[in-house]
């Protein structure tokens, strides 16, 4: 197995790079054996560590950086959104996500309620009007979509949202969003949502 983690020295940072197609095991593994170079490079200054590469659910995040802290007393930033939804995009990706984490939610969603998840999220009721989902991977609601289902909040372009129907003034993939115009008419109804190309797709 090669390495996962690649790291740097930079004037004002170390850059830790993380390989996109790395596990949490991968990850945490390598990170246990270098912890050792990095205690090495801050025997005098205490730059901060720059986290990049690979984008990091919530829990990676916080045990990466328990690692390096319960062994360095240093900053350590991440490249990675914080937070779900457009304004936490800090760079879209690609991603295969046929087997995310995924959880169900039972009923529909009234105006007003929101509901977010770091996988992918089953809806099984409709999403009304008013009300949101926001999701790091793919969308799946069972009735009808009328409110707002973003889909790849962290930024993955191949994030997909499908619903029993798609009735919603707009829907959000990654950092593209497609705005549905009410004169906009159908020949059939619209089911299904992925990007291609830089634009939403509905079929």
């Amino acid at each position: 197995m090669g390495t996962c983690i690649r790291i740097s020295q930079k004037t004002d940072q170390i850059i830790m790079k993380i390989k996109d197609d790395a596990t949490t095991k991968e990850i945490l593994e390598e990170l246990e054996k270098k912890i050792a170079k990095l205690k090495s490079i801050y025997k005098e200054e205490k730059i901060p560590i720059y986290v990049t590469g690979r984008v990091l659910t919530k829990k990676e995040i916080e045990e990466i950086e328990k690692v390096i802290k319960q062994n360095i007393d240093v900053k350590v930033k991440f490249d990675t959104p914080t937070e779900l939804g457009l304004h936490g995009i800090k760079r879209t990706f690609e991603k295969e996500i046929e087997n995310s984490d995924t959880k169900f939610f039972k009923g529909s969603l009234r105006s007003g309620q929101r509901i977010e998840y770091e996988g992918s999220i089953v809806l099984m009721g409709d999403l009304n009007a008013g009300a949101e989902i926001v999701a790091g991977d793919n969308i799946a609601i069972v009735g009808a979509l009328r409110g707002l289902a973003h889909a790849g909040a962290k930024g993955n372009k191949k994030a997909i949202i499908s619903a029993g129907v798609i009735d919603a003034p707009q829907v959000r993939i990654a950092n593209i969003i497609k705005e549905i115009e009410k004169e906009e008419e159908f020949e059939s109804k619209k089911t299904f949502a992925y990007v291609d190309e830089e634009k939403i797709i509905l079929e």
